[in-house]
């Protein structure tokens, strides 16, 4: 794919992908790239500045994606240990474990997983006292 920076006759300026150079110039031989503010036809490349990463330097370490790159990263990274270590995870369940502590069926228990948007919403609706998290659950892979 490849961005190109374009404009119009009367000098409306735009941006659009193209699967190739080649793709470009077919395109716009066959009338088939118009302008999105005003429908001209008549299109040309303007200058454009190539998005191009700086090399990394040899003996610079790579960030390591499980630890934290900000106290925010890391205030969720504590919450969810916090969340992972003081209540049971009941996965797909969460909806119906939370209406049966509600309304007297089991005991009550710090209980966290996953819930449907309309699931969730009924549960608030009935007055089940529920929270999003800012994480998705850790879910094992094969």
């Amino acid at each position: 794919m490849i961005r190109y920076n374009l404009r119009c006759s009367k000098d409306h300026g735009f941006e659009s992908w193209f699967q190739s150079a080649e793709a470009y110039e077919t395109l716009l031989s066959a009338a088939q790239i118009a302008c999105p503010v005003c429908g001209d036809s008549s299109i040309e490349k303007t200058l454009m500045a190539p998005a191009v990463r700086p090399a990394r330097k040899a003996g610079e370490a790579k960030p390591k994606l499980s630890e934290p790159t900000s106290e925010i990263e890391a205030a969720m990274a504590e919450l969810r240990r916090q969340v992972e270590a003081n209540s049971d995870y009941v996965g797909l369940n969460f909806a119906a474990e939370a209406r049966r502590m509600h309304e007297g069926e089991i005991d009550q228990r710090a209980i966290y997983g996953e819930a449907k948007p309309e699931d969730a919403r009924a549960l608030l609706e009935d007055g089940v006292p529920v929270a999003p998290l800012p994480f998705m659950p850790r879910r094992k892979a094969n």
